[in-house]
């Protein structure tokens, strides 16, 4: 047999010829985290790992069981709004799986919203 060359890759960046893209190197660590950290560079982890940890803090300054109101929990529900905006930022034009899974956190973070408010205005109700 001839030696030739895979007719599903061309040239030599190895990308499939059907719609797929060249693949970049890999990154080095530092590099991963500069990105995550960056507000310029979309990033569905970062507003979800947001919006957890403001949800966590709500529930450390609520007391939960006991439901204490505190203007401090304007803080948690002020994050959780920023964690949600920066998962906006991710959505994209066309549905597709990605974009599903985009709009489940949302509604995840919209859940946690609501939960924030609610430990914020349930003692004023008492």
């Amino acid at each position: 047999m001839q030696n030739r060359p895979d007719p599903r890759f061309h040239g030599s960046e190895r990308a499939p010829l059907r719609g797929g893209r060249p693949r970049s190197p890999a990154l080095p660590l530092r590099a991963h985290l500069r990105r995550f950290v960056d507000l310029r560079y979309r990033s569905v982890s970062r507003g979800s790992l947001l919006v957890l940890f403001s949800t966590i803090a709500a529930f450390r300054l609520s007391h939960f069981p006991n439901n204490h109101g505190t203007p401090w929990l304007l803080v948690p529900l002020v994050c959780a709004i920023a964690g949600t905006a920066d998962t906006t930022r991710c959505m994209q034009k066309r549905w597709n799986w990605y974009h599903g899974g985009v709009v489940l956190c949302l509604y995840t973070d919209l859940m946690a919203i609501g939960m924030i408010t609610f430990f914020l205005l349930y003692p004023l109700w008492l």
